[in-house]
């Protein structure tokens, strides 16, 4: 992770967990037993929105680039996050309830309630991993011209909320399309999805475009 990327994300992360704890006591904290995943399944809390206001005020509105030499490879995902876990493994521990894992770290039980549809799965299989902001939305939007490893390290990143565990066939509804485009089954998941949008964005001063930053401002008015 690069130290200008890091000292942001930190520090944005900061803020937003004091924030969630005022709004909602004990949002985004992770309690861990060995072999099983979180007591409290959610990923990292979101800023809240009047700070996903101000972020989104200071993204750079731009056209969509170009998807010339775009490759998902390109974004090395999946990558060892420790303890036998790789990241889609990790993210299945964190979002689930009562997981526990054989010794590769994959989900031998548990259950995963999908944010995006209120769906609950008791199959990994049934669960994907999504990237809030897809890795093609991510290369049109300044992507193209970062390093791998700042790719990677997008593709791949628990500090902020990147990556939910969803319902399979809705994050394929979803693909690769922007909040003007595509939101939520669920409506009262709008504000959140809004927010984590945002705030993934923000940290890696990606651009936005014009339709982008209306979809995504009328969200947050549901707050």
């Amino acid at each position: 992770m690069q130290k200008g990327i890091r000292t942001k994300l930190y520090a944005r992360r900061r803020k937003s967990v004091i924030t969630a704890a005022i709004a909602a006591p004990c949002a985004g904290l992770l309690l861990f037993t060995a072999g099983t995943g979180p007591a409290q399944a959610e990923p990292p809390a979101p800023p809240s929105a009047a700070q996903a206001k101000t972020m989104l005020d200071g993204l750079t509105e731009q056209a969509e680039g170009s998807m010339d030499g775009y490759d998902r490879d390109k974004f090395p995902h999946w990558i060892d996050q420790g303890d036998s876990c790789d990241t889609r493994e990790a993210v299945l521990k964190r979002d689930g309830e009562g997981v526990e894992t054989g010794s590769d770290c994959y989900p031998t039980s548990g259950s995963w309630t999908s944010p995006y549809d209120g769906e609950k799965w008791t199959d990994p299989s049934d669960v994907d991993i999504d990237h809030m902001v897809p890795l093609a939305e991510a290369w049109k939007s300044g992507a193209s011209d970062w390093t791998q490893d700042k790719r990677e390290e997008l593709a791949n990143n628990l500090e902020i909320s990147q990556l939910l565990a969803v319902t399979d066939n809705v994050n394929q509804s979803k693909s690769d399309r922007d909040p003007a485009e595509w939101m939520p089954p669920k409506d009262d998941f709008h504000c959140t999805y809004a927010r984590m949008w945002i705030w993934v964005k923000d940290t890696y001063d990606m651009t936005a475009d014009s339709a982008e930053k209306s979809a995504l401002s009328e969200a947050l008015g549901t707050c």
